[in-house]
């Protein structure tokens, strides 16, 4: 039976006599109360309690959380009540103890809805008192600890929930070597034969790096003594579940990750912390953008160090954290290492406070969150700090919101640099601009000159910066692409009129921008090519010739086609009722505001549509052009194993992108709808695949999609 001795010997090294004495009473207490109740694994109930206040006393907690850990499981399997608390122990205690009672009640199902209105209630409780959460923590800490004892079929769902939310929270209270322990405990439950693969792994690595580790402990420990600096030097092993998540997220093999030696060194002040960077910069190379200080700018968690890189001897890199006491207190302990003992009157810490100010944001969110799903999520997302910070290719730390990406790094760097830019590299890895960027990335974007922003990254920028910057560059371009529509409009109505652009005088551009209200002469042609302004009434104020009267000759003047080349921008649209190839023949409809829009003769969208008739151009496909266009066309096929395979085989061998297949549920009938979205120049090519496709004996029929 545990006696609960060491648990006071740990606690006297920081608390009062009488707290000491108030535990012993606590322990008491609890013992009574659980006597007869044992643990899946045959022990005393007691001792959980007890270890989960051992826990709790290793972060110096203040007497009432510990008295609380101790008492944390009477009222919920005893007959104890809140009000035989108050009374033995104090209302903060039973306050404490109720709290962590109901924490213990969530049952954690598959119904999400159950789950996150469980969630509600946690952050409740931590907004009311941080506390009840550092003891849940402890409670789940030493459960894990015990895990094997709990009957398989649970254990899965007890690690799957301690991996996706109480790691985090301790992560985000600055609970490292805790959030380190819950995760690699959990690894273990989830994956077992990846955890023991692992494990043994690295136990036959740790044999074989021990005379690198030696050799740079003593470099590093020399060297700081020769330049007076006193220091406590260790080697840091990287946890099991950091390991497996690397080697998953980076394609890394195992020999990778553990060829990377990580060092911890704890000094006396900030001032040391400086200088022992600088000695170790001297003792070996530092890797280029490497190096965060997070002392300058701590984590949201209140974590500080300073983390460099090196290149150690016979190539081999480092890793080495330099802090002092009080940050290597905080980084093990967070929010935890502030709740010494103290007098009522003592203000709480700046990490307390920012502590409370993320709580009291959860539970806005959460008040007006209406799904509870949707405030689960959101939950899981705000666990994590709300900036990350990332490095130039120079070095320089560059802060964004939580979420930004590439675009959002290359846009705050210069907008010329986010308008120009076409991939970006993340720690030497070439990869997508939409790609999420983490804290400490090494971000390099890559520019070219005839680049421009693309309308989809709207989609999944972050920051009003760059969302601000694309829409005003789309808002450009979308100008100057209706002007050149606008002159060419402008250039057809002249020739009816047997004039042209460059015969109109200066003059009467002039005359025509003044009778504008100050437009000017892009604005004008702007204004036609969106449909803002008749081109032949333009035509008629420049060479002022006054409108003819009904039935005068020259009312309607013959005006040839717009010849369309499919590479005219936004302000010429290929309608998505119709899909218009090259081959079909199309009319334009100018749309105020909008441009114009090309469809099909026999567009039905068009002939059901009320439009004026000025306002339907004629147009007509320029011969030369080799612009692909989309069309989309449906095969009913025989349901047959690899006839996919052999679709896509005959578009491809026939020059065609395919842009988008979507195959219809198949519910074990003969046949199969394949609905496919194809690239093609014109009518001859979409013909000459069709005519291929037609020679598969499992293809039953092909029809082109207008709609």
């Amino acid at each position: 039976m545990p006696d609960g001795s060491a648990l006071f010997k740990e606690c006297a090294g920081y608390l009062k006599p009488e707290d000491v004495a108030q535990l012993e009473s606590a322990y008491k207490f609890s013992e009574s109360a659980h006597l007869g109740q044992f643990r899946n694994s045959g022990e005393p109930y007691i001792s959980h309690p007890l270890a989960v206040a051992g826990i709790l006393a290793k972060w110096h907690l203040d007497p009432q959380a510990l008295t609380a850990a101790l008492l944390h499981d009477v009222m919920e399997d005893t007959a104890v009540t809140k009000s035989e608390l108050q009374q033995n122990f104090g209302k903060p205690v039973a306050e404490l103890v109720d709290g962590v009672s109901k924490l213990d009640k969530i049952e954690f199902e598959t119904q999400e809805e159950a789950q996150a209105e469980n969630f509600r209630k946690m952050l409740l409780a931590m907004a009311r008192d941080v506390r009840v959460i550092l003891i849940k923590l402890a409670d789940r800490l030493h459960n894990m600890r015990t895990l094997d004892a709990v009957p398989v079929h649970k254990r899965r769902r007890i690690a799957r929930e301690t991996m996706d939310i109480y790691a985090p929270i301790a992560n985000r209270l600055g609970l490292n070597s805790t959030y380190q322990e819950l995760d690699d405990l959990s690894f273990k439950h989830l994956y077992p034969s990846r955890c023991s693969v692992l494990t043994k792994a690295v136990n036959h690595a740790r044999g074989n790096r021990r005379e690198v580790v030696g050799k740079v402990l003593a470099n590093i420990e020399k060297r700081l003594a020769d330049n007076g600096v006193a220091a406590q030097v260790r080697g840091r092993e990287k946890h099991l579940y950091s390991i497996y998540t690397k080697m998953r997220e980076k394609h890394l093999s195992f020999g990778q990750v553990l060829d990377v030696f990580g060092f911890r060194i704890i000094v006396k002040d900030v001032h040391a912390c400086y200088i022992t960077l600088g000695v170790l910069h001297g003792l070996y190379k530092p890797i280029p953008g490497k190096f965060k200080d997070y002392i300058a700018i701590p984590k949201a968690n209140g974590y500080q160090s300073l983390h460099t890189h090196l290149f150690g001897p016979f190539g081999s890199p480092i890793e080495i954290q330099i802090r002092t006491q009080e940050m290597h207190k905080i980084a093990e302990a967070g929010v935890a290492s502030h709740w010494l003992y103290k007098s009522s009157d003592q203000s709480i810490t700046d990490l307390q406070r920012k502590t409370h100010l993320w709580l009291q944001s959860l539970l806005e969110m959460q008040s007006e969150s209406g799904d509870s799903v949707e405030f689960l999520e959101h939950l899981k997302v705000d666990l994590f700090p709300d900036a990350v910070y990332v490095f130039t290719p120079k070095g320089k730390i560059m802060a964004l919101p939580r979420g930004a990406t590439a675009v959002d790094f290359a846009y705050a760097v210069h907008s010329d640099v986010g308008n120009r830019c076409v991939a970006v590299k993340i720690n030497q890895d070439l990869l997508p601009l939409r790609q999420a960027l983490k804290n400490g990335d090494r971000v390099e974007i890559i520019t070219a000159s005839h680049a421009k922003p693309n309308p989809l990254w709207l989609n999944f920028v972050a920051t009003a910066k760059a969302r601000a910057h694309i829409r005003h560059y789309l808002k450009t371009m979308h100008f100057d692409e209706s002007v050149q529509l606008g002159e060419r409009l402008l250039n057809q109505a002249l020739s009816a009129l047997k004039s042209s652009v460059g015969e109109v005088p200066e003059a009467r551009w002039a005359k025509l921008v003044r009778d504008s209200n100050g437009k000017s002469r892009n604005d004008l042609l702007s204004d036609i090519g969106l449909g803002k302004r008749h081109g032949v009434i333009v035509a008629r104020q420049l060479l002022a010739l006054r409108e003819p009267a009904p039935g005068e000759p020259g009312e309607h003047a013959s005006m040839g086609p717009i010849i369309i080349r499919g590479s005219e921008g936004m302000a010429v649209q290929f309608s998505k009722c119709c899909h218009p190839i090259p081959g079909d023949g199309i009319v334009g409809l100018i749309s105020k505001g909008q441009g114009m829009a090309i469809h099909t003769h026999d567009c039905p969208v068009l002939a059901k549509s009320h439009h004026d008739p000025e306002r339907v151009l004629d147009v007509e496909w320029d011969n030369e052009s080799n612009k692909l266009h989309d069309v989309n066309v449906r095969i009913v096929v025989a349901n047959e194993r690899g006839v996919l395979a052999k679709v896509a085989a005959s578009i491809a061998d026939e020059e065609s992108n395919i842009q988008n297949v979507a195959v219809d549920p198949q519910d074990g009938g003969k046949y199969a709808s394949m609905n496919f979205t194809l690239q093609v120049t014109n009518r001859q090519h979409l013909a000459r695949i069709m005519i291929e496709l037609r020679r598969i004996p499992e293809v039953v029929r092909i029809t082109r999609m207008r709609n």
